[in-house]
């Protein structure tokens, strides 16, 4: 049985061995003169300030914690669907190993949709938001556990310099800290812990008070229903990030209404 306390070196790990392969194939150089050609980024910070619920709906294959969610042939159909439910950005979920996820993917997605959309990875480099530029996405994720303040603060700082919108994601107290820290003005909590894979619903409402008003708070995992995301509004979130109860469902574009708009 996996170590819990190594799951996330684990993929971190994982990603590491991908990237160097990318890298060798593709120099930076070749992504960065490729931005050339690149719409310019979409803003996603006045739907997530506006009244009411905004919902990120993510393309989401698997997960170490759950394995297979959905079978995913098209993303692009599976984005449309959310875009058309009013989703204020796509996550798209482009790791491979643990999640089945590709840029081929948010570049499948990016063609479909005028939507923002977010690279989901494990980002620890550079070239890294360089992929996720070229590839046409407007937001990166940062995970604060991942990072340490060095390379927490100089790849926020590239991002913004590309233009990206920042999603910086913690999961305790220390982590928030760091990122309010940073500036960071789009924060999620996530209720998942990536060492443990455990999911703790309470989390949200512990360290949303540790964030300023003026930050957009972003509550992560565990949401699946409108009911959930009354909750997480109610303790102060502007955005809600949901996957498998999307991927799961149905009828996504009536799943993505319903938890849009929500007040508490």
């Amino acid at each position: 049985m996996e170590d819990p306390m190594s799951v996330l070196d684990d993929i971190v790990a994982g990603v590491r061995i991908d990237l160097a392969a990318r890298e060798a194939a593709t120099p930076i150089a070749d992504l960065r003169a490729a931005l050339a050609d690149v719409d310019p980024p979409r803003d996603p910070m006045p739907h997530f300030r506006a009244a009411g619920s905004s919902v990120i709906a993510e393309v989401k294959r698997r997960s170490p914690s759950k394995g297979a969610l959905a079978d995913i042939p098209d993303p692009a159909e599976l984005a449309t669907a959310y875009a058309a439910g009013g989703a204020a950005a796509i996550s798209v979920l482009t790791e491979e190993r643990r999640f089945g996820g590709s840029l081929a993917d948010l570049r499948a997605v990016r063609e479909a949709v005028d939507t923002p959309i977010l690279r989901k990875d494990f980002i620890v480099t550079g070239y890294q938001l360089v992929e996720a530029r070229a590839a046409g996405a407007d937001l990166a994720l940062l995970i604060v556990a991942a990072l340490d303040d060095s390379e927490l603060t100089r790849l926020h700082d590239m991002a913004r310099e590309l233009g990206l919108t920042v999603l910086v994601e913690v999961h305790d107290e220390a982590e928030t800290e760091r990122a309010v820290a940073l500036g960071a003005e789009l924060i999620g909590v996530n209720a998942r812990n990536l060492k443990t894979l455990e999911i703790d619903s309470d989390v949200f409402g512990r360290l949303a008070p540790l964030v300023p008003d003026d930050r957009v708070k972003v509550a992560e995992s565990g949401i699946f229903g409108p009911q959930d995301v009354q909750r997480f509004v109610g303790e102060g979130a502007r955005a809600v990030l949901v996957g498998e109860a999307l991927v799961k469902d149905g009828d996504p574009r009536g799943a993505v209404a319903a938890m849009t708009g929500v007040e508490a």
